[in-house]
């Protein structure tokens, strides 16, 4: 690995014609999110084909990162702090608990259908990146379920309902909609407003479910023997 306080003649030099003396960590991160696709994940990128998209010599890739996998987790926290925001807008738009669920809903199927190719990201690489890829989509979908959570709560107190175990109801609303997410990467898309409307239904379940137990908590040990 070239140190990263080494001369770079590659990039300093006449003869790099066409590359960029100087490159941001931002212009990186944007030269990789070009390469992916629906078929491409970011374990699948290789540094050549980053510099070469980026305008830079290889050596110069590390001034900004350490390795392939600091851009990777980098991509993983970019896409999870867009996505949180977007989402977290359409909830505060919304003020029933009904159009919550569509809004959220909504959002996200709107921004797997985006070309900004950052929800791909975080649904290709929690199931086949290595597992420092793994480890920071769970941090991202921790931080979903952590603001999920405060949503939830929120709600349940201005329209008086029940709320069981609100991290467990988090969490699971958090992981079906990106598994469903991740089946939904690879389905044309005449099928997505119906698995939207699918997504809908089956959040709404898990509302009904949280707000009877919490009514009757009894009611989860009735089908235990």
């Amino acid at each position: 690995m070239t140190s990263l306080t080494s001369p770079d003649p590659l990039t300093t030099t006449p003869s790099a014609a066409g590359r960029k003396p100087v490159i941001s960590r931002d212009d990186v991160i944007a030269a990789a999110i070009k390469l992916l696709g629906p078929h491409r994940s970011v374990s699948s990128l290789s540094l050549r084909e980053v510099a070469r998209e980026a305008g830079i010599a290889p050596n110069s890739f590390y001034r900004q990162f350490r390795d392939m996998d600091e851009l990777a987790v980098a991509l993983i926290e970019m896409a999870g702090s867009s996505l949180r925001q977007i989402i977290g807008e359409a909830r505060q738009r919304a003020r029933t608990n009904r159009s919550v669920v569509r809004g959220s809903v909504e959002a996200f199927m709107a921004q797997l259908r985006s070309d900004d190719r950052l929800l791909h990201i975080l649904l290709r690489e929690g199931t086949v990146g290595s597992d420092a890829f793994k480890q920071a989509v769970d941090r991202q979908l921790n931080f979903f379920e952590e603001e999920l959570q405060r949503d939830l709560i929120r709600l349940a107190a201005a329209n008086r309902t029940g709320l069981y175990e609100p991290a467990l109801t988090a969490k699971a609303i958090t992981r079906l909609v990106f598994a469903m997410g991740a089946t939904a990467m690879d389905l044309p898309a005449d099928k997505l407003p119906e698995l939207s409307e699918q997504l809908v239904v089956m959040v709404r379940m898990i509302l009904t479910g949280t707000r009877a137990l919490a009514a009757n908590p009894r009611e989860l040990q009735a089908d235990l023997p």
